[in-house]
């Protein structure tokens, strides 16, 4: 161990990676062989992401994209949604977020490829997989399989959806973005379940995606059998052992799962980066050349996108752009290294199949020597022990779980264990209405003031609620009378989230005391349900994501003479995903105590429109000083002013229980705060070591699964009044509802002696290996570092925004960050004297760690 402390080089920098582009009007040519897709005649690596337009705001489609390149993607990959193109069959909507032209458009202007998934069935966690509810309803039809009524409409949607691109220019032969064109989606997950008329639908739905005759490669993810020429790729978790049916074809892997989706009742899921990380470098280093992740975006279910059952309004994936369009760190910056040290071997990467070398137990080479060069990969697959590994005559240490990238098969310049930069949310700025701001200056760095509003909290409870209360049963002429219980897809026909059911009881009045205890069992298929007794609540239920089946045993009291029983069921979100999941059944299915014989589709306040902002001022609203809270089906309204800025809203709805949301007449989404997470399973600090999977990494437990609520800029008035309009379900307190923008995030880097020069550095016969480690840190477009909280040369400890100093620290390390930009070797001297409960040593600089707080 060498004495004292040690200096380090920290350089304050902005990095942007350049990714693959084309130039936009010039036709391409697209094929594919063994190695990689090949692109006028030259085969590459491709980094891709997901990103779904609708889960966002056109306004933004730009600057999510223009991070998506910076983070060292060339491709970007997205799902058509048939259900919101096609509504109502031959009547199509191509506006605001569903232009699908205008997306991939933009995509193109960034200088970006597109892969297009039309399928046309997407998953997704997108509402009834996205097939538009119509479809149901065709005489003799059966979704994907060898049906003809289903593949008549299938070929049309394809059709149209390839002929409108088309007449775009929009396919790379045209000079357009489009490489890659995607039919069906995961079906060989479940084409066991269809039998003989599966293959006949794969073969089928192949042979009609190549007639389109769109110039560019056509792939299946997730089967096994997709016939010639069409490609099949691999989903998954880790896809690093996934081989082509067939040798002509590239290793491709189309969903890496950047964490995983949200449903109510469950914990929030995360992936470590380093282990996502791992997966990539594990792809690349055993043959593959073609990585999407997904989602690189995740964005947000509006309104009632959200698939079934129960997934939540918030489709952040943990990914490396999260919700509300703001980088996550470490995730987006230890990607965007790994993908500039998988460019660097792009060369020999696709020149040749690697060459498999033994290191030891659990410990392997994969090397690419050709004439193009050499580049090698070193991976330790042990998920606890590090390693110290002898490769071409030169030592190198592996820790556990990770890969090392040597882009000249010497000096390492990536692992992916090694990630020095953290992020957290600072703090969300808090506004609704009529209260003052305070102005703070500092001095950001480059000498320049800034000025920025902080801490400005306004106090909802001073705004004007008003409300109106549901009637339970019915009330309108939209009810109807059957002989029983309803199937409740078909009843709704997905307009809306609810059903009503109601019989009157007559008592006899011989009844001892004039009443009678009876037990009311209700079975349902799911999702939810409330049972009222004489228009009083008297008992809920529900099911969860994996089982939305439940049943209800609720005591209930019925009076001498007239008793009415009124039932809603509720849907949260169609099925999405599973054989045969377009017949799967939902709502309830038995009562014991009497058959139901009257139904209504929807709520009073969807009958009368209650959402939208033409009746904002009618007098059907009530009003008052009393304001009624926690209080089933009930609608309020309310008005506020956003906060000043130009960035995402936020909805805090922790206060709610159960409903959906909409702010100037757009869907926020559905909320459901009154249902906690269970309170086991969750960990502060996930072991990226081993296989992950979706269930290992958990956090938010005993919590409700989302509270904070996207709502878009463009959706609101910046001067100005905004409606907000909730219906709340089962009972809640309005007045405590906040809405936020975001006012700073933190940024966290650590340094040690042991850690690679940056990756910026690298170029061959640099002397790279002699580079010193540097902290490199940079502000999302737009913002700028105002202060710096902790810094410490030596030995902190702790998390990221929770730092304190070790027993080795150069005091007066802030105070240098401070005052210049760019630090060069300082000299740092320590206290080395232990105390009683230490045995005495040198300490060894280990991290080096830098908070930094950002304003728009």
């Amino acid at each position: 161990m060498r004495s004292g402390c040690s200096s380090i080089m920290i350089l304050l920098a902005f990095l942007v990676i350049g990714a693959f582009e084309f130039e936009s009007g010039f036709a391409t040519t697209v094929t594919y062989d063994h190695r990689a897709l090949v692109i006028d005649g030259q085969r590459h690596v491709l980094l891709s992401g997901s990103i779904h337009y609708p889960r966002t705001t056109p306004e933004v489609w730009s600057d999510i994209i223009r991070k998506s390149k910076e983070g060292g993607l060339d491709v970007i990959e997205t799902y058509v949604f048939w259900n919101y193109h096609e509504p109502v069959r031959g009547q199509y909507y191509f506006e605001g977020r569903f232009d699908l032209v205008r997306f991939v458009k933009v995509v193109q202007k960034a200088g970006l490829f597109v892969h297009l998934r039309i399928g046309p069935y997407a998953c997704a966690e997108w509402n009834y997989g996205g097939f538009p509810l119509w479809l149901h309803f065709i005489p003799g039809i059966q979704f994907r399989t060898s049906n003809t009524p289903f593949k008549n409409e299938m070929e049309r949607f394809l059709t149209m959806i390839v002929d409108m691109m088309k007449e775009e220019n929009l396919f790379a032969s045209q000079g357009g973005p489009i490489i890659l064109a995607q039919v069906e989606n995961e079906y060989g997950n479940v084409e066991w379940a269809y039998g003989v008329g599966g293959e006949l639908y794969v073969n089928w739905a192949a042979s009609m995606a190549v007639s389109l005759n769109t110039t560019v490669p056509w792939i299946m993810c997730q089967q096994a059998d997709a016939p010639d020429p069409v490609i099949n790729t691999c989903n998954g978790f880790y896809c690093d052992g996934f081989t082509p049916n067939s040798p002509s074809k590239p290793a491709m892997w189309t969903e890496n799962y950047c964490g995983w989706f949200l449903a109510f009742g469950y914990a929030v899921p995360y992936r470590p980066v380093e282990d996502l990380a791992f997966s990539v470098a594990r792809f690349f280093e055993r043959g593959g050349t073609f990585q999407n992740y997904y989602m690189y975006f995740g964005g947000t279910n509006f309104g009632r996108t959200a698939g079934g059952p129960l997934v939540a309004t918030s489709y952040d994936y943990d990914a490396p752009i999260d919700e509300y369009g703001f980088i996550r760190e470490p995730k987006w910056s230890h990607l965007r290294d790994l993908h500039k040290a998988i460019k660097n071997c792009e060369r020999p990467l696709v020149a040749s199949d690697p060459t498999y070398m033994s290191l030891g137990a659990n410990l392997e080479a994969h090397v690419y020597n050709n004439s193009e060069g050499c580049a090698a990969f070193l991976a330790n697959i042990d998920n606890n022990s590090d390693a110290n590994v002898s490769f071409h005559g030169n030592l190198y240490r592996l820790p556990a779980w990770s890969v090392s990238i040597l882009p000249d098969c010497k000096n390492v310049i990536f692992n992916t264990a090694k990630n020095g930069i953290s992020h957290y949310i600072l703090e969300w700025l808090i506004r609704v209405l009529q209260s003052s701001f305070k102005v703070v200056s500092q001095k950001a760095f480059g000498g320049s003031s800034y000025k920025n509003k902080m801490n400005v909290e306004y106090n909802i409870a001073s705004s004007a609620w008003y409300w109106y209360e549901e009637h339970v049963g019915f009330r309108s002429d939209s009810s109807f009378t059957e002989p029983g219980l309803l199937e409740q897809i078909n009843t709704t026909k997905d307009a809306s989230d609810y059903l009503w059911y109601s019989q009157s009881i007559d008592v006899n009045d011989e009844l001892p005391q004039g009443k009678e205890e009876a037990v009311l069992h209700i079975e349902s298929l799911g999702h939810a349900a409330f049972v009222f007794v004489n228009k009083r609540l008297a008992g809920i239920g529900y099911g969860i994501h994996d089982d939305a089946s439940f049943s209800i045993n609720t005591p209930i009291t019925l009076q001498r003479g007239h008793n009415t029983i009124d039932l809603l069921s509720m849907m949260i979100g169609l099925q999405n995903y599973g054989p045969w999941f377009d017949v799967a059944g939902a709502g309830i299915y038995s009562v014991a105590i009497s058959d139901l014989v009257k139904g209504k589709v929807g709520t009073e306040g969807e009958y009368l429109g209650l959402d939208k902002t033409s009746l904002a001022n009618n007098s059907i609203w009530k009003s008052g000083i009393n304001l009624p809270i926690n209080q089933s089906l009930i609608w309020y309204k309310t008005t506020f002013t956003a906060p000043e800025g130009d960035g995402p809203l936020s909805l805090n709805l922790a206060s709610m229980g159960k409903g959906q949301a909409w702010v100037n007449g757009q869907g926020i989404g559905r909320y459901w705060s009154a249902y906690l997470s269970p309170k086991e399973g969750c960990s502060d600090h996930c072991d990226y070591r081993g296989s992950y999977d979706s269930n290992k990494c958990l956090k938010n437990c005993g919590q409700p699964a989302q509270t904070l609520y996207h709502v878009p800029r463009s959706w609101v008035e910046d001067s100005g009044e905004n409606l907000l309009v909730l219906h709340e379900e089962l009972g809640g307190d309005p007045s405590k509802i906040t809405v936020s923008t975001k006012s700073g995030h933190g940024v966290c880097a650590h340094i040690s002696e042991s850690d690679h020069p940056p990756i910026d550095l690298w170029e061959p016969g640099s002397g790279f290996n002699q580079a010193s480690p540097e902290v490199q840190l940079s502000c999302d477009n737009e913002w700028k570092i105002i202060s710096i909280n902790f810094v410490s040369f030596g030995t902190p400890t702790g998390q990221c925004g929770k730092f304190s100093h070790g027993n080795c620290s150069a005091h007066n390390a802030i105070q240098i960050i401070q005052e210049i930009n760019i630090l060069r070797s300082q000299p740092i001297t320590c206290n080395e004297k232990s105390t009683s409960t230490q045995r005495a040593s040198t300490p060894k600089v280990q991290t080096q760690c830098v908070f930094i707080k950002a304003k728009s």
